[in-house]
């Protein structure tokens, strides 16, 4: 059966947490198979919010680190959508 992981992550202080959050992502990057981030820009504001989408590859078990290691910066908050195919 062939399983696919897709983590939402929604970094509430980007200048805070970018780096703590960046270090992670890095450390996985093998299991990460698209990486798409935005964050609120307007000729005025820069939002400090911003929101990562990860589809991830490879082994569940090593997925399942990358989520705990985010889990773990303050200021970060991560939500799972899980498909099974078979």
């Amino acid at each position: 059966m062939q399983q696919s992981r897709i983590l939402g992550i929604m970094v509430y202080d980007r200048i805070k947490e970018a780096g703590k959050t960046q270090e992670v992502l890095t450390r996985y990057a093998s299991v990460i198979r698209t990486r798409l981030g935005f964050h609120e820009l307007s000729r005025d504001v820069c939002s400090r919010i911003g929101t990562i989408v990860l589809v991830l590859q490879g082994e569940p078990e090593v997925w399942q680190k990358l989520q705990d290691e985010l889990q773990e910066i303050g200021g970060v908050e991560v939500q799972v959508m899980q498909f099974r195919n078979g």
